[in-house]
């Protein structure tokens, strides 16, 4: 049986998504074409050997419309004759391109695939892809929820009081989060997965030194008179503090077989054992992890105790903690290195993202299995479990 597996895995440090951010001079098709030019280089695979280039964008308008990807990967002096497309499933669109490329892969489809993602949030902010859009549902999806959806931070309010998360919760959940990604970064741990950038050597938006009191004082984000009359159950606990980042960056993985691998003389970081999707309410949009994780682990034949490592996206640390109480994982494996409300959420390159940081960290800490999972908009979620070989 055909298999899929990476052997090269790079992210660009994530910069901060604004005006004066590290990374806001660059492109998105540069952005993206750094971390693409770099996976293949540190292969030292001809790049004319790729089938195809999958890359996840969230807002493709503008800078990042028409298949970004295509011209990315023409920018990081691929051959014109490599293929090139670009995906959306949300925050979790780099995560699906990687999972396109290996079920590919599997099928017999490809047989070299580079997959990877990009957000410049500097330049295109988050949403400019539906200005004038005065109706994005229709019909059919009014009648279906005639009261209408709601933004992500207002899901993640109801999931925090759904789940009774308090705010000294959310806010050490964050702290914790900045504390293990400063650590990580100390320690050299990103060293290996980074491909310095514009200047920019380490993550942008970690912080370190603030303190319960600190993250106390902040205001909460999400709230509106009508809103609060909506759900009067919320308890307006979520800040700047204990959600993700608005960020700029890039990510890409190198997928072959295993068989490909050793004929090219590569040591695969991991296989990727096992895929999900699943969808929930899309009213708290944010909770699909949560089957997905329960359907990967039913696909792989494993139990939560096999997993050594896992990665839940931290949109929001509602989600995360939600989640963990839920599947009742240990949150001691969960984000070991910190997560997005430290390192930074660059919406389309997230999943790619997440994917290098651990299949490095299953290297460093010898761990067999590992977990990936992202909630997406709309209620979606992507799972995928890998073995590290």
């Amino acid at each position: 049986m055909r298999d899929a597996v990476i052997v090269e895995a790079v992210r660009t440090p994530v910069g901060k998504g604004k005006a004066n951010g590290a990374l806001h001079g660059q492109h998105p098709s540069d952005l993206f074409a750094h971390s693409l030019r770099e996976v293949v280089a540190r292969s030292g695979i001809d790049p004319v050997l790729i089938d195809d280039v999958i890359g996840g964008v969230v807002t493709a308008v503008g800078e990042q419309g028409s298949n970004l990807t295509r011209r990315a990967a023409l920018a990081a002096g691929y051959p014109e004759s490599v293929a090139a497309t670009t995906v959306d499933r949300q925050c979790g669109s780099s995560q699906q391109a990687i999972h396109f490329a290996a079920q590919g892969v599997i099928a017999g489809a490809y047989d070299i695939v580079v997959a990877g993602g990009v957000e410049s949030m500097s330049r295109v902010p988050m949403g400019a892809n539906l200005i004038g859009a005065e109706d994005i549902g229709g019909i059919g999806f009014a009648e279906r929820y005639p009261e209408g959806l709601v933004p992500q931070g207002i899901s993640a309010e109801l999931i925090a009081a759904k789940w009774g998360l308090s705010r000294t919760q959310l806010d050490e959940f964050s702290l914790a989060s900045h504390e293990k990604a400063a650590r990580a970064t100390k320690d050299g741990s990103f060293e290996s997965q980074l491909a310095p950038l514009g200047g920019l050597t380490a993550d942008e938006g970690i912080r370190v030194g603030s303190t319960l009191e600190t993250l106390g004082n902040l205001r909460t984000a999400y709230y509106s008179e009508d809103m609060a009359a909506r759900f009067p159950q919320i308890g307006w606990n979520i800040t700047a503090a204990n959600a993700s980042q608005i960020n700029d960056g890039s990510a890409a993985t190198l997928i072959m077989t295993s068989e490909r691998a050793a004929e090219l003389g590569l040591r695969p970081l991991a296989r990727l054992h096992s895929f999900s999707v699943a969808g929930d309410d899309p009213l708290l949009m944010l909770t699909a992890v949560i089957p997905a994780t329960r359907k990967v682990l039913q696909r792989a034949g494993l139990q939560l105790s096999d997993i050594d490592l896992f990665e839940v996206n931290e949109a929001f640390a509602s989600v995360v903690l939600a989640w963990a109480h839920d599947t009742g994982a240990d949150l001691n494996k969960v984000n070991v290195n910190g997560g997005a409300i430290a390192i930074g959420h660059p919406l389309g390159a997230s999943g790619a993202r997440i994917a290098t940081t651990l299949v490095h960290a299953m290297q460093e800490r010898n761990a067999r299995y590992a977990l990936q999972t992202m909630c997406e908009a709309g209620g979606l979620a992507n799972a995928t479990i890998y073995e590290r070989l």
